[in-house]
C-alpha cells in the first residue's frame, strides 16, 4: 500500500490564523473600555447617577452653610459623611435591582447578593472621584 502524500495546501482557517496580528496592550485595554460587561457598566452608571445628584446637593450645602443660608449651623463634615454613606448604600441597592443573573430558558428573573457587592466595589472609586471633583474643581470655581 502506498502512503498518502502530504500536500502543502493551506486551509482557509490556517491562512486566517496566520494573518491575525497580535494586539498591543493599549489596543486590548481600549477594546475592553469600548465593550464593558453590562453588569459592570450598570454598576458604574448607578453609582455615578447617585454621586452626581448627591454631589450637586453637597455643593449647594457647602456653598450656603458658611453664608448662614442654612439653619442649624455649619455641619459640612457630617454632610460629607452622609453623602458618602448614601452613595455607597444607594449605589449598591440600585445595582442589586438593576443587575440580574442570566435567566436561561425559563425567563425567571433572579437576583443575587453578588450584584450588590459589585455595586459596593464600584461605589468606592466613583465616590472618591466625585469628592475630588466637588472639593478640588467645583468648590474653588464657585469661590
Amino acid at each position: 500500500m502506498a502512503e498518502p502524500i502530504e500536500t502543502a495546501v493551506e486551509t482557509p482557517a490556517e491562512a486566517d490564523r496566520r494573518a491575525v496580528k497580535e494586539r498591543s496592550e493599549l489596543e486590548i485595554r481600549w477594546r475592553q473600555a469600548r465593550n464593558p460587561p453590562p453588569p459592570v457598566l450598570r454598576a458604574v452608571l448607578a453609582n455615578l447617577g447617585v454621586a452626581t445628584v448627591g454631589g450637586l446637593l453637597l455643593v449647594a450645602y457647602d456653598w450656603l452653610a458658611p453664608r448662614g443660608g442654612i439653619p442649624g449651623g455649619d455641619q459640612r463634615t457630617l454632610a460629607v459623611i452622609i453623602y458618602a454613606a448614601i452613595v455607597i448604600i444607594a449605589g449598591s441597592v440600585l445595582t442589586y435591582l438593576w443587575v440580574e443573573l442570566p435567566t436561561g430558558a425559563s425567563g425567571e428573573k433572579r437576583r443575587s447578593g453578588w450584584a450588590a457587592l459589585l455595586g459596593l466595589f464600584a461605589a468606592f472609586p466613583i465616590l472618591y472621584l466625585a469628592l475630588v471633583a466637588i472639593f478640588q474643581l467645583v468648590r474653588p470655581a464657585l469661590g
